[in-house]
């Protein structure tokens, strides 16, 4: 079971939440969601998709990376489900991206631009990619950085919880060393925040929730523009 806290903030902008965090260290199993769509919509779409991974890895009494592919599934045909009995929630979806233990490995599934980053040796690097316009097109189009990063197109997701068919879900697996952390976020973080800024709270010698909230501070002192979510594991201390 690893050590594990999570947080979410409204950020300086938003009216509401539309971000959603689910911890079940008894299903050795952790999400961050980011929700879209109009109204409350998003909102719903965040907490449908994780609590049905949730949901399905629970009814599976295992944990393999089948699993949750299938779980990721699941969960787009119920977020899918219910836009389209809901005029209200039509055209919803979120991002996912979500860690569960096996054995001595972690298995990593992402849809969307929500990441996951390993922190190990002083080290941060992300572990999963995102899944956008500017990731997958602009990129590879040999669009400089710069130009990017305030391109019309660099908030389009390519694939997405709710609204894509077939679902192209990414999977990772790790086996990290002693004391590793990882953090999943949502753009609202790492979109805002300067990777340098991240990898010192994170090497700090703050407790987990302290770093969730230093995170979080950084992420409202650059404006804060949407909501911030910050989930932090690492192994159980001796």
């Amino acid at each position: 079971m690893l050590e594990n806290y999570g947080l979410s903030d409204l950020g300086c902008v938003r009216q509401n939440n539309e971000d959603y965090c689910l911890l079940a260290p008894e299903l050795g199993l952790y999400i961050v969601a980011d929700g879209m769509g109009g109204a409350r919509a998003g909102e719903h779409a965040s907490k449908l998709a994780a609590e049905t991974v949730a949901e399905c890895v629970w009814k599976a009494k295992r944990a393999d990376a089948e699993v949750l592919t299938q779980a990721f599934e699941e969960a787009n045909r119920a977020v899918k489900d219910a836009a389209a009995s809901d005029a209200g929630m039509e055209g919803m979806g979120t991002t996912l991206v979500a860690v569960l233990e096996s054995g001595e490995d972690l298995l990593l599934a992402s849809v969307g631009d929500s990441r996951a980053y390993l922190f190990q040796r002083g080290v941060l690097a992300p572990v999963t990619e995102d899944q956008t316009w500017v990731n997958e097109v602009g990129k590879r189009l040999g669009i400089d950085e710069e130009s990017l990063k305030s391109h019309p197109l660099r908030h389009v997701l390519t694939m997405a919880i709710g609204v894509s068919s077939p679902l192209r879900i990414l999977s990772y697996k790790l086996r990290p060393e002693p004391g590793f952390i990882i953090l999943l976020c949502s753009d609202g973080l790492h979109g805002v925040v300067e990777v340098e800024t991240i990898r010192g709270v994170l090497d700090s010698v703050q407790t987990f929730e302290a770093k969730c909230h230093s995170l979080i501070d950084a992420a409202k002192q650059a404006g804060g523009p949407d909501n911030i979510t910050a989930v932090l594991l690492s192994s159980k201390r001796s």
